[in-house]
Formats: C-alpha cells, structure tokens, sequence
C-alpha cells in the first residue's frame, strides 16, 4: 500500500506550515552543496588515484632501467 497524491500533498502542507517556506528552501540548498561537494570529492579522489599510479608505474619502469644498467656494468 503506497501512498497516494492526497496523503503525499498533505505531508508537504504540514511541512510548509510546520518549518515555513523560508527554512525549507535553506535545507534543500544545504542538501545542494552537500551534493556538489560530495562529487567534487569523488572527481578529487579518482585524480589522485591515476596520479598514484602513473607515480607507481614511473617509479618502477626507473627501478628496471637501474636494474638493467648494473647488470651490464657487471657483465
């Protein structure tokens, strides 16, 4: 059993009357800025993530050309 329009108009009504349009407005763009500051986040985090790797990927690819080069001194 789900709710119908008049039970959901209803809730909205009593919210309106019970915090005012002002305060309702303020907590949705609260909710705004949480959602913008979440993927701005994520984004963050998948950058520094590929930055990672392609450190991890030079430091190695340096660490077999070194590798490479004293064993020809040794030979």
């Amino acid at each position: 059993m789900s709710p119908g329009w008049p039970q959901i108009l209803l809730v909205v009504v009593l919210l309106v009357l019970l915090f005012g349009r002002g305060k309702i407005s303020e907590m949705m763009g609260d909710v705004a800025k949480g959602i913008k500051s979440f993927k701005k986040g994520m984004a963050d985090d998948v950058e520094e993530a590929s930055d990672k790797t392609s450190r991890t990927i030079e430091h190695e690819a340096k660490a077999a050309t070194d590798a490479s080069k004293e064993e020809s001194k040794a030979s």
